[in-house]
């Protein structure tokens, strides 16, 4: 006769598949349910090739994976850089509470590059090529070894979360003691592939519409990646008070959102005196789609968040933070998008529009990068009140205590 399961008091129990489906929640759920179906889109388009599974064409060689996940993604990720500079390099300690989730979605950031660089790669097999094959003389391959060394900088900027989870205090201790060199090469690494990014686009120069178009094209990707950064870091802090239950404390928020506002007024004399310079600009143009994407892509994404963050009073307000921030961030993204699409459509001579396996490859993409921020955040001490300790410190890295790490 078989033996029924008893549930005895004081030990946790066995927990049906049911049970353990509705404590993941609807949201992760969906999450799970997209990134495997992507997952096997992937392998469909690496076996299948880009020409059977992608809109991509000799006329549009690069499309929404270069526009939107490596372009884009590398501009989100800038944020781990600046806050990494500002508590290690600058001693801004008030807000080492922020560096472990900036770097973290740094981190993922550029995985999720990296992802949708292979998809986008007609011969993925290669992508290890830039380590041996050197091309000097290569804009792309100088995106290609910042990324690559940028990627192990995170990483080690990183460990530290994950060694203190797994109890491994020594070696904790060791990896600080090289952090301050490591945060400097990864600020070196970042303002070259960050400008390099738009580098690339200087080769386009009879493609390219000149409302994009411009010499100064590694500056603004720079300057706008620094403002998405700090937009992306204060979208996160919120998301993680609603999810995590972890409160940043809001003078620090409200410090990245004058850092906000001061990249995008830059961001904005740069582009307008680029535009005015050049006999340029959204005004000199009929209506168009060119004409109006860039209107409401300086207008929407720069001028108005820029102008929200600069009054203190709504810089104090937690939701026009919120917005702000969503608006910088949506409208350097767009920026991207353009770049790469809209600027280049008529130049191209045929329209592109991105495949539903595009799409969908990457939404699978995203959502790999949440569940594993979701990961990390519930099982590992991402959020500490105490600040990040520096070499030389006396602080016992054991004290530090994880707050705020409980599951939705």
């Amino acid at each position: 006769m078989k033996a029924e399961a008893r549930w005895i008091p004081g030990r946790s129990r066995e927990r049906s598949t049911t049970e353990k489906l509705v404590e993941l929640g609807w949201g992760r759920l969906a999450l799970w349910a997209l990134a495997l179906t992507g997952g096997l889109a992937m392998v469909y388009r690496l076996v299948r090739g880009l020409g059977a599974t992608t809109h991509l064409n000799d006329a549009w060689p690069w499309g929404w994976w270069i526009a939107f996940d490596v372009m884009g993604g590398v501009a989100l990720a800038a944020g781990a850089f600046v806050v990494a500079a500002w508590v290690h390099l600058f001693g801004k300690h008030r807000y080492a509470p922020l560096a472990r989730p900036a770097v973290l979605t740094g981190f993922l950031g550029y995985l999720m590059v990296i992802a949708g660089l292979l998809m986008d790669l007609g011969r993925p097999y290669r992508i290890w090529h830039p380590i041996v094959m050197w091309q000097p003389h290569s804009v792309m391959f100088e995106v290609a070894w910042c990324v690559m060394v940028y990627t192990t900088v995170l990483a080690f900027e990183f460990s530290p979360v994950a060694l203190e989870g797994l109890g491994w205090h020594r070696a904790c201790r060791a990896v600080r003691r090289a952090l301050v060199p490591m945060v400097i090469l990864g600020v070196v690494c970042s303002v070259l592939h960050q400008s390099s990014l738009g580098s690339l686009l200087l080769i386009a120069t009879y493609r390219m519409d000149p409302l994009w178009y411009s010499p100064l094209l590694p500056v603004l990707f720079f300057v706008s990646a620094v403002a998405a950064g700090l937009g992306m870091i204060q979208l996160e802090a919120a998301a993680a008070s609603r999810v995590y239950r972890h409160r940043v404390e809001p003078e620090l928020v409200e410090g990245l959102a004058r850092g906000m506002a001061w990249m995008l007024a830059l961001y904005l004399a740069l582009r307008l005196g680029d535009w005015v310079s050049r006999g340029q600009g959204p005004w000199t143009r009929p209506v168009s789609l060119e004409s109006v994407a860039a209107g409401l892509e300086v207008l929407v994404g720069a001028a108005l968040p820029a102008l929200v963050m600069s009054r203190k009073s709504w810089r104090q307000s937690a939701r026009a933070r919120l917005v702000a921030a969503g608006l910088a961030v949506v409208g350097v993204i767009a920026n991207r998008i353009d770049s790469v699409l809209v600027s280049m459509r008529a130049g191209a001579g045929a329209a592109y529009v991105p495949s539903l396996l595009e799409l969908w490859v990457t939404g699978a993409i995203v959502a790999a990068g949440v569940l594993g921020y979701d990961w990390v955040a519930r099982h590992w001490p991402l959020f500490v009140e105490e600040p990040e300790a520096l070499p030389g410190e006396a602080r016992a890295q054991e004290s530090r205590r994880p707050v705020g790490v409980t599951a939705s």
